[in-house]
């Protein structure tokens, strides 16, 4: 996951507010809050040199009145991070700065992966360069800095093509913002603009906060440079005839008011209810959502099959996302703690309850407990996804395949282990049809296995922590 933004300004508007690079920044971060809660950070320049404040927390938390007047300048680039590799702790933490003696200083913001990351480290370490984290994205920089080349364009034009994954990167020198995105763009990436400043963004919600009008996604393999002049196209690196945005996107990671690659998120999640509802009937009285990112599709569901729709769980707004949560124990002890039931809304009542995936399905027995402690006679659960059978090495920290329960279990073994009544999973061709696209513009990795670059299948997020 992980959420990157970026913005460049005119001369002319950082002279009247030296400080309004970063208040933007910062205000894009907490439309971007739900892509990471584990650390953020900004850095700005004023055209001479990088300042850079990133701190572990939420985006509330991190940053003070004081930090924007330490960060004033001309452009800025903000990061939240989600972990999958590196641990969660300050030293990993985004944006990451390296140094050149001929270019000067370039920050960098990662969200994606980069599973060849180890081999890149080991050769580069073998040249001299020295590593002070256990991220891939210090790897990504060290390759950029280390790169031949006597611009920072020449040295992403030689770097680029030797990374493997998934990654969209925005990148600020002093003389320029960058964005990049992977040849396949698994992850998304948007360019806006907003009274003569350009702004990228992971998600078009974040453009949307500020005011900024979307201008187009930056297209896979695509590398932008932005500086007075404009946005400039400086390297194309896509893959021939093949795309792979991730569509578990789609499913949970994005925010509803996005849109990615024109396809508002709302209503793709809608539409998956409805094919979901003609796929998996149940004989109900109540539709009910697991929020938030399943409300969309629960709504879809109830309109199709014309049970009525009822909010039948209330989400404290105050807990984060269970599912990015760093281990099963903290989970687990945030199920309890993350919704309170309806009794006068499930009371006697056969519910069906959609939820967007089951991962680990840790959290899924409890629900279907919780509802049936506060009433519900019968819970029919529904998943406007396929069973998640594989791990995902593209930027989505799910699980080791051993920790998938539709790894190990078949869908009625499922059913008995979370004690629902039914349970029925999205076909993968209904939730491709939902979206409006077709197989091959997407990556279903997570559900087919099928990875459109080869992995290894033993990687996990500490593999870094383990070099000496």
């Amino acid at each position: 996951m992980c959420g990157v933004c970026g913005i460049w300004s005119p001369p002319a508007r950082a002279a009247e507010d030296p400080t309004e690079a970063a208040r933007l920044m910062f205000f894009s971060l907490y439309a971007l809050q739900h892509r990471g809660q584990e650390s953020a950070g900004i850095a700005a320049t004023d055209g001479r040199d990088l300042r850079v404040v990133r701190r572990m927390g939420l985006v509330g938390q991190v940053f003070s009145e004081p930090d924007l007047g330490v960060l004033g300048g001309r452009a800025a680039m903000g990061h939240t991070r989600y972990s999958t590799t590196g641990s969660s702790k300050i030293q990993n933490a985004q944006p990451l700065v390296v140094r050149d003696d001929r270019l000067g200083e370039l920050a960098i913001g990662h969200n994606g992966n980069c599973i060849n990351a180890r081999e890149i480290r080991d050769e580069l370490g073998a040249q001299g360069a020295r590593f002070v984290t256990s991220s891939d994205t210090e790897v990504v920089a060290q390759a950029i800095a280390s790169a031949p080349g006597a611009s920072w364009d020449d040295r992403l034009r030689h770097a680029l093509p030797t990374l493997a994954g998934a990654w969209s990167l925005v990148i600020l020198t002093p003389a320029a913002l960058y964005a990049v995105r992977d040849p396949l763009g698994v992850r998304p990436l948007s360019l806006g603009r907003r009274d003569g400043a350009w702004l990228v963004a992971s998600e078009t919600c974040a453009l949307d906060t500020i005011g900024a009008e979307f201008v187009r996604d930056v297209e896979p393999g695509e590398v932008l440079r932005i500086d007075d002049r404009g946005p400039e196209r400086v390297a194309d690196l896509a893959a021939q005839g093949r795309r792979g945005l991730c569509i578990f996107e789609h499913v949970y990671l994005a925010s509803a008011s996005s849109r990615l690659g024109g396809v508002s998120v709302y209503a793709t999640r809608e539409r998956m209810g409805e094919i979901l509802a003609e796929e998996h009937p149940a004989q109900a009285d109540a539709v009910i959502p697991v929020p938030d990112s399943a409300i969309p599709a629960a709504v879809g569901y109830a309109r199709r099959s014309g049970i009525p729709f009822h909010e039948g769980l209330i989400k404290n707004r105050y807990i984060g996302r269970t599912f990015i949560q760093p281990s099963d124990e903290l989970r687990r002890h945030n199920v309890a703690l993350k919704y309170n039931a309806l009794g006068d809304v499930l009371e006697g009542r056969r519910v069906v309850v959609v939820d967007d995936s089951i991962v680990r399905g840790n959290t899924s027995g409890p629900i279907v407990d919780l509802l049936r402690r506060h009433g519900a006679r019968e819970v029919h659960m529904r998943i406007c996804s396929p069973p998640i059978r594989h791990a995902c090495y593209f930027g989505v920290d799910m699980a080791r395949r051993g920790e998938l329960i539709a790894a190990r279990l078949s869908v009625e073994e499922i059913r008995r282990h979370i004690g629902a009544d039914t349970l029925g999973y999205l076909s993968l061709e209904g939730m491709v049809r939902a979206t409006g696209g077709t197989a091959d513009e997407y990556c279903s990795a997570c559900f087919t296995g099928e990875y459109l670059v080869p992995v290894q299948l033993e990687l996990d997020k500490s593999v870094l922590e383990k070099v000496p």
